[in-house]
């Protein structure tokens, strides 16, 4: 009885890692089973975790991954997210779209905190730090840190921490948790419970303008993950090159972005904070090369232009990162696809109780580019013609996928602070 249950978890367990490897996207269940073959990155990941968990480690660190479309990009980052839970980190892993615009710090953000992972629990980021947080040891540290006279935020931030330690009422409880997880502050809310709890005079503050607390927001929050008692916070960056569908202000100020996330950025302090992003292997050249859209002349003038001087020196810095300092996925070698493809028809077998044929797999076989990704979806093809119609004799024929990097209409608008004041009712 228990070997039937056991057996009908792992026919479901292959069956799901079929299913996301036929559209594409890579779930858990496949990428635990197919594991990974870019040691080059994984070797950097783990030193990059090693290092976040020093006290004298003050900035955050990060690298980025270049890849063609299908070249496991997607994959490479599902395994990373694994094996940062796996080591005690809480885990974001976000894909830079339309609603999640690079350039856009505040929304990054929140996206950052709305798909946060943690290795024990599996609630909303911000509810459950708040449940861990009286019971962590390192909690008394991150207190007296978030009260310090020079840890540069806005005393704001030290007040929700009063808030959720002293205050009773459910509502004012909702507004922090609201805040930390990216919402506007509700001041007013937040103050009304000082007062009733006698802690007004310890922390009396204006509201703080709304272009000042984003930054700080990251620097808080990623102290304050730590203060729960994980190692620290890992943020997965996934299609960074949808910045080139951006306009050229807002893909100047995503090249910023890209540098503070990275831990580029003098005089912004993250420890802690371990960021990876992927991009497309024709990025640079064709948005900042002079061929393409020409940004490494264009951008920064953009934003000095308008006089944005210090942005334009960060952008310099991203643009520099994704130029130089960028890793390429290693391309697959004929044993890699061997064994890959072997797996692959382990997991088909078990899955359909069905004894699937060997399939030849050699790097470059399917399409003129080589892509692991259409080598997969192949032969997953080919096992489910062959169980179904057992006499057909399949013959895959692959068209390349080649992105573009048209702008995207609903984007020419650019996005602007809604006032200096950060109060909400």
């Amino acid at each position: 009885m228990n070997n039937t249950k056991t057996d009908e978890r792992e026919i479901s367990t292959c069956r799901s890692a079929l299913e996301g490897l036929r559209n594409g996207v890579p779930n858990e269940a496949s990428v635990k089973m197919l594991g990974c073959h870019q040691p080059q990155v994984e070797s950097r990941f783990h030193e990059l975790l090693s290092q976040a968990i020093v006290p004298a480690t003050l900035r955050s660190s990060g690298m980025l991954v270049s890849g063609g479309f299908g070249s496991g990009k997607s994959h490479l980052l599902t395994y990373l997210e694994h094996q940062a839970l796996s080591k005690g980190f809480v885990c974001s892993r976000i894909s830079i779209s339309k609603e999640t615009p690079l350039y856009h710090l505040d929304k990054v953000f929140k996206s950052a905190i709305d798909y946060g992972r943690m290795p024990d629990r599996t609630g909303q980021l911000m509810g459950e730090i708040k449940a861990r947080l009286e019971k962590s040891p390192a909690y008394a540290r991150f207190f007296d840190w978030a009260n310090s006279e020079h840890n540069g935020l806005h005393p704001l931030f030290p007040a929700t921490l009063k808030v959720h330690e002293m205050a009773s009422d459910p509502d004012h409880l909702r507004a922090i948790i609201s805040f930390w997880s990216g919402e506007k502050p509700k001041v007013s809310v937040i103050k009304n419970s000082l007062r009733e709890t006698g802690h007004w005079p310890h922390y009396s503050f204006k509201a703080p303008k709304a272009k000042e607390l984003p930054p700080q927001r990251l620097r808080f929050a990623t102290e304050l993950i730590k203060g729960a008692g994980y190692k620290g916070w890992v943020v997965l960056l996934d299609e960074i090159e949808l910045v080139g569908s951006y306009t050229l202000p807002q893909r100047a100020k995503s090249y910023a972005e890209l540098a503070r996330w990275l831990g580029k950025i003098e005089g912004e302090e993250y420890p802690g904070l371990v960021v990876v992003g992927t991009v497309t292997d024709d990025f640079v050249p064709a948005i900042l090369g002079d061929v393409g859209k020409k940004d490494r002349h264009n951008a920064a003038h953009r934003l000095r232009s308008r006089g944005e001087d210090a942005v334009a020196a960060m952008a310099e810095t991203g643009m520099r990162i994704l130029e130089r300092e960028t890793i390429p996925l290693t391309s697959p070698t004929d044993e890699d696809v061997h064994v890959t493809i072997e797996k692959l028809r382990d997991i088909y077998s078990t899955a359909y109780e069905w004894e699937s044929p060997q399939i030849e797999g050699k790097a470059g076989k399917i399409g003129d580019q080589g892509r692991m990704r259409y080598t997969v979806r192949a032969a997953i093809n080919e096992w489910d013609l062959l169980r179904l119609y057992p006499d057909y004799r399949p013959e895959t024929v692959v068209t390349p996928f080649q992105p573009t990097y048209e702008e995207i209409r609903e984007l020419e608008k650019e996005t602007k602070d809604g006032g200096d004041e950060a109060e909400t009712r």
